[in-house]
């Protein structure tokens, strides 16, 4: 071969090993599917009474978690410390909606939101349906809305570039949450629920039927609960179709194979013993990531915290993880499975508490702190639900089950939990007073004292960030949902003054 001809391929070569090199090393696009109060019922974890074929799509062609945790079972505790991969306890945003008064809730020095760490590093960030011209709840919008926030703690609205990815630079990635209103779409009266299981039948073809409906042994098989629930997996298909929807975007736009895809739920279901707690019904969560390099159709039974997802993120993109962030990227070769997973419930609007809970792969112990403190407590927000309105008429009228009355009406709460989470789906039998369990009890609770030392845990909110917060909580208020909040705030420290 002639010397130029040799060296012509020589470049050619070399030039095309350049461009593999740079194609295979692209930085990925992220896209995280956050969905509001949902569980995991969902096909692929073995719901039986819908099918939902796009988010069992990623998990066939991805990797799905059968035991992914939040770390807080309410929207913004649980939403800080995912857009910072922390504890929300560390960074004093676990009160349910605070630092939205006067006062003002600061992230301690140096840790910053992922979006801010995504766009040093040059990514298009944004926030919102994932589909222009649509809501997150499927429906027709005039205008491009950015999608939830509800961070407790300040932050820079500039960290957001956009609600959609279509306005970044040529070949710029893009970190996207698509934020879905989940179990929201059913509302919170018997109407709401009603209404959406119709729509379910407009737009999907038929509904789930309420007497097909198997409900947690401890609520009563009430009309109103029944119907619920079927609303409620009516929501989860209206998930599923939105998120086939932006798969399918995707696709059109030949990025998919260039996305890394998250699906997750910001917690359990909106329910009398799911959100807000820290039994399975509150806690456990959907988690299914897709990806160039990530495992195809594999299934982990490991202990992860939703919080990892901000790790993974940084590691799938090939941006360095931060020092100070607790979450960890479970797909590192050097990553060592968790012993246990932690969660914790604080003040949720007008209603303090304080709970903590650690789960290993045999136990869940959980700690109440305020264990004189009734279980249903007043609270403006879940009180005004059908649901939770018809609990109580059941009860008040002598026709709820008597595990339903332990479980949910129990006028005070033990001091400690403790539960064979895998065996006792719903939680039903307590351990912690059993002699066959003290071993257990006592080394479960030296590692949730040394977790709360460690990581800072920053307890209860002082009296004065709580009446700040209640000033804004009230705002906007109708004159009676003002009262009810006000009366149950009168309650909240009344019980404090009491030492209760």
């Amino acid at each position: 071969m002639h010397f130029l001809s040799r060296f012509l391929v020589v470049i050619v070569t070399f030039s095309s090993g350049v461009l593999a090199f740079a194609e295979r090393h692209k930085r990925p696009n992220v896209l995280w599917f956050v969905v509001d109060d949902m569980s995991p019922n969902f096909s692929c974890y073995g719901e039986a009474l819908i099918s939902t074929p796009n988010v069992d799509r990623l998990a066939r062609e991805g990797t799905k978690f059968s035991s992914a945790f939040v770390t807080a079972p309410v929207c913004s505790p649980c939403r800080s410390a995912l857009i910072t991969g922390m504890y929300q306890t560390t960074i004093g945003a676990h009160h349910h909606r605070s630092g939205r008064g006067n006062l003002k809730i600061r992230l301690p020095e140096g840790v910053v939101p992922l979006p801010v760490l995504f766009k040093q590093q040059g990514y298009f960030t944004c926030t919102g349906s994932g589909l222009p011209g649509i809501a997150s709840n499927g429906l027709p919008s005039r205008r491009e809305e950015k999608g939830k926030d509800d961070y407790n703690f300040e932050w820079e609205k500039g960290m957001y570039d956009s609600s959609d990815w279509g306005g970044r630079a040529d070949g710029q990635p893009f970190f996207m949450q698509v934020h879905l209103p989940g179990g929201k779409l059913r509302g919170g009266s018997d109407i709401e629920a009603i209404t959406l299981s119709r729509r379910a039948v407009r737009e999907l073809g038929n509904q789930v039927y309420p007497e097909n409906v198997e409900l947690p042994p401890y609520y009563p098989t009430d009309p109103v609960l029944l119907r619920d629930w079927a609303a409620y997996l009516d929501a989860v298909r209206f998930t599923d179709k939105h998120v086939g929807e932006v798969l399918s975007r995707l696709e059109r736009e030949r990025i998919l194979d260039e996305t890394i895809v998250v699906f997750m739920a910001d917690h359990g279901i909106s329910h009398a013993r799911g959100k807000q707690f820290l039994y399975d019904e509150g806690t456990h969560v959907p988690l299914i990531i897709r990806g160039l390099g990530i495992p195809v159709g594999e299934v982990r039974s490991d202990l992860v915290e939703h919080i990892d997802v901000a790790a993974i993120s940084l590691g799938v993109a090939g941006i360095g993880i931060p020092a100070y962030m607790q979450g960890q990227n479970v797909f590192s070769p050097d990553y060592e499975r968790r012993g246990f997973v932690i969660a914790a419930r604080d003040r949720c609007d007008e209603t303090v508490d304080r709970i903590r809970s650690l789960r290993t792969d045999e136990f869940l112990y959980i700690r109440n702190f305020l264990p004189q403190r009734p279980m249903l407590q007043p609270n403006a927000y879940k009180d005004s639900k059908s649901i939770i309105q018809s609990i109580r008429r059941l009860k008040a009228s002598g026709e709820l089950c008597d595990l339903g009355k332990r479980l949910l009406f129990s006028a005070e709460r033990p001091s400690e939990e403790l539960y064979l989470w895998r065996k006792d789906k719903w939680q039903q039998r307590n351990l912690a007073s059993e002699a066959a369990y003290q071993e257990v009890l006592t080394e479960l609770r030296v590692k949730l004292d040394k977790w709360v030392a460690d990581t800072k845990d920053r307890g209860f909110e002082n009296e004065a960030m709580y009446d700040s917060d209640m000033a804004a909580y009230l705002e906007g208020k109708t004159e009676e949902v003002k009262s009810v909040i006000l009366d149950n705030i009168s309650q909240m420290k009344e019980w404090a003054r009491k030492g209760q």
